[in-house]
């Protein structure tokens, strides 16, 4: 017998880029003011809809955010952080991939800003709390690879 609980989604999938510059730096973006973690810096990216893949939803969402084209042949996937569920909410899950290659020159269209960063300087930035585990674990495998 079905039950409403079976219905209600235990957790949301997102996704992130760490788009990396030909120097080393990483494209952070800046969260608009007004939503959650405002003014906050976070790796690009967003939710996973439904019908998409991971890297379908995260070439849509960078193109969204940054007016950027990725491409799919310079994506991997890096690490994942996720959040518990608060309540109601479901868990967050974000996947957040290495992207070396794309076309166009990233713009705010969501209003919150972008810079290119070393990840010294990104680690200085106010991140929210799955952003910060997400650069460290990125900084962590570029040491390994290194």
């Amino acid at each position: 017998m079905a039950t409403d609980l079976e219905n209600i989604p235990t957790w949301m999938p997102v996704v992130a880029a760490a788009i990396m510059h030909g120097d080393g730096r990483v494209l952070m973006h800046r969260r608009p003011f007004g939503k959650h973690h405002g003014g906050l810096w976070e790796f690009p990216g967003g939710k996973v809809e439904l019908g998409e893949t991971p890297v379908m939803a995260l070439i849509r969402e960078i193109n969204e955010e940054l007016g950027i084209i990725l491409d799919p042949a310079g994506m991997a996937p890096a690490a994942f952080a996720e959040s518990h569920p608060d309540g109601a909410n479901p868990a967050i899950v974000i996947l957040l991939y290495t992207v070396t290659l794309w076309k166009g020159e990233p713009h705010a269209y969501e209003g919150g800003g972008w810079g290119w960063f070393t990840f010294q300087e990104a680690k200085a930035l106010e991140k929210p709390p799955l952003d910060i585990i997400l650069l460290d674990s990125l900084r962590n495998l570029k040491k390994d690879v290194g």
